[in-house]
């Protein structure tokens, strides 16, 4: 036999290759991931996210993840402001009712939504796997509920060590803050804190909100002690606030141009205790209905507010 007949073909050499990398490839298996209609399989982490929500917007801004597109955004920079909308995301239409069309042509991997859409659940999980996940629904704590979809997002996103991160800098914050105001004795009266609809209705924030979560993170209580709706606020006239005669009144920004004048000019506000104790005082723009972030944001801004003292007035 001659020694060509024992020679192995370049061809033969390719093939076995070919076989050894099939056998020592790593076998890629799709994660399971249970939400509230059922599960979604991801094969690899999404690169290609449409956020229905501005709480689920701001969660994947927090963990270094641009969403590709985002419903009503335009209104983001106005309410939520931080953290910043990064460039190149694309509308695709209001919160209420985004559109099927504009997310199809996006061509997404992943869409998170809400309880709120379930209508659309159907035609959404047509176009890609749909999350949902609910910050706000009745019976929901909004608070542990935005830290439950921020660890959620950072396991399918193959970054659940800086949503842990995240966590644990809030968590650092609040104590920090929560030193401060003690220290300088500001533990001393609960706080109503509200946002203007008109000069004479507020939201006022209640105790099931997501924003009281930062009252608490910070050592103080929330003046106002009944039951709002499932998002965190009841709608009332400034009576309510007239009782409240050892409490700080909190407004958060923005306001409607003219407020202060129209306020400054009714004999009702001028005779509110908070008023007459130059006990208001304002906070920046924060989102009501949004994730962790807006808890830590007023609660940074809130501490520095009370350190710098109160008005009688809302800012001009």
């Amino acid at each position: 036999m001659s020694t060509d007949d024992n020679r192995i073909t370049l061809p033969a050499i390719r093939l076995m290759l070919i076989l050894l990398l099939i056998v020592i490839a790593p076998v890629t298996q799709a994660e399971t991931f249970r939400h509230e209609r059922g599960e979604i399989e991801l094969e690899h982490p999404p690169q290609r996210i449409v956020a229905l929500n501005w709480a689920a917007a701001e969660a994947l801004i927090l963990l270094g993840v641009t969403p590709t597109g985002v419903a009503d955004l335009d209104g983001y920079p106005v309410w939520v402001k931080e953290p910043a909308m990064p460039p190149g995301v694309q509308n695709v239409g209001i919160r209420a009712s985004p559109s099927l069309e504009a997310i199809h042509q996006l061509k997404p991997d992943l869409i998170i939504t809400s309880a709120q859409l379930a209508p659309a659940y159907e035609q959404l999980k047509d176009i890609a796997p749909t999350y949902v996940i609910s910050v706000y629904d009745k019976g929901l704590d909004p608070f542990q509920q935005a830290k439950i979809m921020l660890q959620a997002l950072g396991d399918m996103l193959d970054r659940s060590k800086k949503a842990d991160r995240i966590l644990a800098d809030l968590e650092r914050s609040l104590a920090a803050n929560r030193k401060r105001l003690a220290n300088a004795g500001l533990h001393d009266k609960p706080i109503a804190l509200v946002s203007f609809m008109d000069n004479r209705h507020v939201r006022i924030m209640t105790r099931n909100g997501l924003l009281s979560a930062a009252l608490e993170g910070l050592g103080l209580t929330n003046a106002w002690t009944e039951e709002g709706n499932f998002w965190g606020f009841s709608l009332v006239g400034l009576e309510v606030l007239a009782p409240m005669k050892d409490a700080r009144l909190v407004v958060i920004s923005p306001t409607a141009p003219g407020l202060a004048d129209q306020l400054a000019a009714s004999p009702f506000w001028q005779h509110l205790p908070m008023v007459n104790d130059e006990e208001i005082y304002q906070v920046e723009t924060v989102w009501s209905f949004g994730g962790i972030h807006a808890v830590q944001r007023l609660a940074e801004n809130l501490t520095d507010q009370l350190l710098q003292g109160g008005a009688h007035n809302v800012r001009r």
